[in-house]
């Protein structure tokens, strides 16, 4: 099986490299828009060729579609008029709801197998791709019965062998969960970062001081914005929803730290502390 890749980065390159160790394919394909990363991605071995769009598009069996979701979502429809009926592509976006829709009617759309890998980094491009990236992580799978049964098979089989949980949802409940559990992280870490940006003008210490409860909260904050802007937008919907959420739970620390009342710090942490049941 020949796997191509477009767009070289963390998830795209990372991928490709578990799945050339664990020999689910044979020959890997690469395409990028940025010259470097695809010769990065060629010289460090995460393919084993750079082919120009088209042609990786024909030479392929099954598709990767690694690119941030503005850009899958000019791609997709154009990717699906260009395959035969024995070629898949799946995406991996963190935003489902909008890419299905853009090819629900589309004739080839049960060669599409919308699917989110949920793990990542700070880090981005082909020099930041790493084995083991997505082990013991979950493999999501939206729309599954939109998808011919043996597309969502090979893609179930390919996190298999990427040694990931599959889990099935639909898109609209994935970019709910989504905005929960991923993208308000990120919004939160830029804000923080911004905020102790704009302190340490004046407070050129302020870093010195920095531990790692800073470090690990703030982390997010060098993630990619040409990744990241068009995730909030394409599921500002539901990213809004949560911001409010969590302005109210900021007021309620802000209230009790106004009112000096011990007592209900007490009670917020101790509510926070639930989180032990679920992360550990």
């Amino acid at each position: 099986m020949t796997i191509g890749v477009i767009g070289l980065g963390l998830i795209g390159g990372s991928m490709a490299i578990d799945l050339r160790s664990s020999k689910f394919a044979d020959h890997f394909i690469g395409c990028d828009e940025v010259e470097l990363n695809a010769e990065t991605a060629l010289k460090i071995g995460l393919v084993d060729e750079i082919l120009p769009y088209d042609e990786l598009i024909k030479k392929s069996d099954l598709i990767i579609l690694s690119v941030p979701v503005s850009a899958a979502l000019r791609m997709l429809s154009d990717i699906l008029d260009k395959i035969n009926d024995n070629q898949y592509v799946m995406d991996v976006c963190s935003t489902k709801e909008k890419l299905n829709d853009s090819v629900h009617y589309h004739p080839k759309r049960k060669n599409y197998i919308a699917t989110h890998p949920m793990s990542g980094t700070e880090y981005c491009g082909p020099w930041a791709a790493v084995p083991n990236l997505f082990a013991g992580r979950a493999g999501i799978i939206c729309n599954a019965e939109d998808s011919d049964f043996n597309a969502v098979e090979l893609v179930r089989k390919l996190y298999d062998f990427l040694n990931m949980r599959v889990i099935y949802m639909r898109a609209a409940h994935h970019d709910v969960h989504t905005a929960y559990v991923s993208h308000i992280s990120h919004i939160i870490s830029f804000a923080l970062a911004l905020t102790v940006l704009d302190k340490e003008k004046n407070e050129k210490n302020i870093f010195d001081l920095a531990s790692g409860g800073f470090a690990s909260t703030a982390r997010l904050a060098k993630s990619n914005a040409n990744m990241w802007a068009p995730i909030f937008l394409q599921n500002k919907e539901n990213v809004l929803s949560v911001l409010d959420s969590y302005m109210e739970k900021l007021q309620e620390f802000k209230n009790a730290l106004v009112n000096s009342d011990e007592r209900e710090l007490h009670r917020l942490i101790d509510e926070a502390n639930r989180i032990k049941r679920i992360l550990r």
